[in-house]
């Protein structure tokens, strides 16, 4: 079951990483652009490393002060935490 929820977390990283870098794509004038409100919940629903690396690679919201200071603020209060706690709770139940 672990291995099934990490595998779940892991796809949506990648799934964050691409929404942003979509994102980027559209700022450059090629269409409507996803809403500052989606991004943050994709980063708050434990996507947080993808968006963190998009952010980064695609130099995408970086300069933006209020989107960042709710970016480091969701990150740290992510439920991901909660999952790491749960998963090195000791061995898995069978």
């Amino acid at each position: 079951m672990r291995e099934l929820i990490w595998s779940l977390v892991l796809l949506w990283n990648v799934i964050t990483l691409a929404t942003y870098g979509w994102d980027k794509w559209r700022s450059k004038g090629q269409g409507s652009r996803i809403s500052e409100r989606t991004l943050l919940l994709m980063l708050f629903a434990t996507g947080w490393l993808g968006a963190w690396l998009a952010m980064g690679w695609f130099r995408h919201k970086t300069v933006k002060q209020p989107f960042r200071r709710y970016a480091i603020t969701w990150t740290v209060i992510n439920p991901f935490w909660a999952l790491l706690w749960w998963t090195w709770q000791g061995p898995a139940a069978a």
